[in-house]
């Protein structure tokens, strides 16, 4: 158990602040076995997918698109989550500057496609 003086606020608005690249991703936490990353970025990530773990997106600003290959795109903006089972395949994509947190295994495999 951790004690009060390792415990850590972490305010994610400052965190996404700070970035300045098109496309950021860190861990901000872990849980367990399971990590919490926060992604800033404008562009388009590959398509891929996790052999092994879920992945649960948390969309705080702009608006992140996943693709599949088998079903219609998904439009998430502010406040909006969705989980992606593991082993379908996906690619997340934003016109716009976008921040999204996304927990999953931390030893998730990424299998590109």
């Amino acid at each position: 158990m951790k004690s009060a003086q390792e415990l850590e606020v972490i305010n994610l608005s400052q965190v996404s602040g700070s970035v300045e690249e098109q496309y950021r991703n860190v861990v901000v936490s872990t849980v367990n076995e399971s990590c919490l990353r926060l992604a800033v970025f404008t562009g388009e990530y590959q398509w891929h997918y996790h052999p092994t773990s879920d992945e649960l997106f948390i969309v705080l600003e702009g608006e992140l698109l996943i693709d599949f290959q088998d079903r219609d795109t998904v439009s998430l903006k502010a406040n909006d989550s969705i989980t992606i089972p593991a082993g379908v395949v996906h690619r997340t994509r934003s016109n716009v500057r976008t921040v999204n947190l996304c927990f999953e295994h931390t030893d998730a495999d990424t299998v590109f496609i």
